[in-house]
């Protein structure tokens, strides 16, 4: 299915699924304790946002032991990269207090990729 821009539209349309994107953007890869802290919300809804997220094509996952990592889906149009990315540069206030919640994380999960 080609994602379209009403795709785009309902999958952001929520405000944390709106900041849960733009962090993934912006951090290119996420795993839910850290979007748990940085949205300062609870793990069922943030899981419950990033699966309609991945659901909508948006995002997709990878599994490293007992982590799973969020990213932008690798086959979005370039179209949806470019617009994110134009959000996310239009809006770092908006995701002030987020980015600075993730950046204080103790024990934030290594990357090793």
């Amino acid at each position: 299915m080609p994602f379209t821009p009403d795709t785009l539209c309902k999958a952001l349309a929520d405000p944390t699924r709106a900041r849960i994107a733009l962090l993934v953007a912006r951090e290119k890869e996420l795993c839910v304790c850290e979007l748990t802290c940085a949205l300062d919300e609870i793990q069922p809804k943030i899981s419950r946002h990033l699966a309609l997220l991945r659901e909508s094509g948006l995002l997709a996952d990878r599994r490293k032991g007992q982590w799973v990592y969020y990213r932008l889906h690798p086959e979005l149009p370039a179209w949806v990269n470019k617009t994110l990315k134009t959000m996310l540069d239009a809006n770092t206030e908006w995701l002030e207090e987020n980015h600075a919640r993730l950046c204080a994380m103790e024990d934030r999960p290594k990357r090793c990729c």
